[in-house]
């Protein structure tokens, strides 16, 4: 190169454009900068300049099953019918919608699972579906939404600390067909040919996520990126044997190396013998179609400057090979008669299963029993169902669960509170309310469910969860 320029001989395009490039840029890593220019054909300033501005993007997704008209003038995220970008960013904290689980605050990127699902499943059909690698909970509220009642979400968080966010995050989304674990992809080796997909959002080295934390670009390395990449290969080769015959496998980073993402499609189709499938296209959506080198595997990479999101690839396949096994039939347990009456007046759907859990009960849609079964026998369950409480004497202390199901009956009491009162509650607040009857009493913001206060002759007491209050003063 240094000879080139003296003899005054033009470098060659690639060359002058990453050397362009990286005088604009101190913070990218070269490495990174030079693989995306020879590999992916970035030639765009704007793709750097986007990075060096920061700008953020906020984007949500509302629940349809709590539907609120919050958001209706919002610009609409193009591929997901329930999401929307934001002008702002507003105080999420500081909104009882946001803790009623009447929207999720979820990178627009990755909203687009909601394409290759509807694209690949049938999604009227009963599928049992594993989100292998969850928390905090955004993909799984996603497929929660789009999955007939029908249907059986598992979702698995290998890190123990992580669970509790994402077991809350599903309890304010209100569904009931839902199952929370805490294992280890190898653990899915006892249930071969068990799901019909499989999410896998994988831990990467992060880089699609620069612009959005700059301080990640300080943990980037060619090195971290190898490790991760034999990282996502033991994810795989631990929860592959688990998806069934024909089951639909969706792979996602938020990383831009072709390491993590088009080379990891190409060991899959190596190891596994899947079968790639390409999705349709808008192109005003800005997504980038890529194919993998040895297998032409199709993958969707988006980039902070051609879309209204952060970095991300995605890619999905069809199992061609393996097992197709599912639970055999169950037969639910029998309970106390009288703890089954008072439990049955607390929701709306009397025909769902009471099955013992913790120190109480759960409700259990009678159709997920035997799987439910089928993976309490083989995996660690924190969650299944809505779980109602414990029975104590002849009355039921309802929980957290229960409160933000849509199973909950509408004749359980109810106190509507403005906006004042509801963060008060939500702050876990001594809260002052004339006139209400005693007993609990659902706690409500806009006719949505918060959680639960006992109503005394002489004051109300907050059973708001204490590990999920709001801290922060407004």
């Amino acid at each position: 190169m240094g000879n080139a320029q003296q003899t005054g001989s033009p470098l060659p395009p690639v060359a002058h454009l990453f050397v362009a490039l990286q005088l604009m840029s101190n913070k990218f890593p070269s490495a990174l900068l030079r693989s995306l220019i020879q590999e992916h054909g970035i030639e765009d300033q704007a793709f750097i300049d986007t990075h060096e501005r920061g700008a953020q993007v906020t984007s949500v997704r509302l629940n349809p099953k709590k539907r609120i008209t919050k958001f209706d003038q919002a610009e609409l995220v193009p591929w997901c019918a329930d999401g929307r970008y934001l002008a702002e960013r507003p105080s999420f904290i500081a909104d009882p919608l946001f803790h009623a689980g009447c929207y999720y605050v979820q990178e627009a990127s990755s909203m687009f699972l909601e394409q290759i699902l509807k694209h690949t499943c049938d999604l009227e059909s009963n599928l049992l579906v594993l989100d292998l690698c969850a928390a905090p909970g955004g993909k799984s509220t996603l497929i929660a939404s789009l999955i007939n009642d029908q249907s059986l979400l598992v979702s698995n968080e290998i890190i123990k600390s992580r669970v509790p966010v994402l077991s809350d995050n599903l309890t304010k989304w209100g569904t009931s067909n839902c199952v929370v674990t805490n294992n280890d992809p190898r653990d899915f080796n006892r249930l071969d040919g068990y799901f019909d997909v499989m999410v896998v959002d994988a831990p990467c080295s992060g880089s699609g996520m620069f612009r959005k934390d700059p301080m990640a670009i300080n943990e980037w390395s060619e090195n971290n990126v190898q490790l991760c990449s034999e990282r996502q290969q033991r994810i795989l080769a631990n929860a592959c044997p688990a998806l069934a015959q024909g089951g639909v496998l969706i792979y996602s980073t938020c990383s831009y190396s072709k390491k993590e993402n088009e080379d990891i499609a190409d060991w899959l189709c190596d190891t596994y013998g899947l079968k790639t499938i390409r999705i349709p296209l808008d192109a005003s959506w800005g997504i980038e179609e890529t194919e993998s080198d040895k297998h032409r595997c199709f993958g969707y990479r988006f980039y902070p400057h051609q879309i209204k999101g952060e970095g991300f690839f995605i890619t999905c396949f069809q199992k061609t090979e393996g097992d197709v096994k599912h639970a055999e039939s169950s037969k639910a347990l029998r309970i106390n008669a009288s703890d089954e009456s008072i439990l049955k007046r607390w929701i709306h759907e009397p025909d769902h299963t009471i099955h013992p859990a913790k120190d109480g009960y759960c409700f259990i849609a009678p159709q997920f029993l035997a799987d439910v079964r089928h993976l309490q026998s083989r995996l660690y369950v924190k969650k299944s169902g809505v779980y109602a409480g414990k029975i104590v004497g002849k009355d039921l202390v309802p929980d957290q669960e229960l409160a933000q199901s849509l199973l909950l009956s509408p004749n359980i009491q109810r106190a509507e509170l403005d906006e004042e009162q509801a963060l008060m509650y939500l702050r876990k607040d001594t809260l002052e309310l004339d006139g209400l009857p005693t007993g609990w009493t659902l706690m409500c913001y806009q006719d949505f469910g918060l959680g639960w206060a006992k109503v005394l002759p002489n004051r109300i007491n907050n059973y708001y969860p204490r590990e999920m209050r709001i801290l922060k003063e407004f």
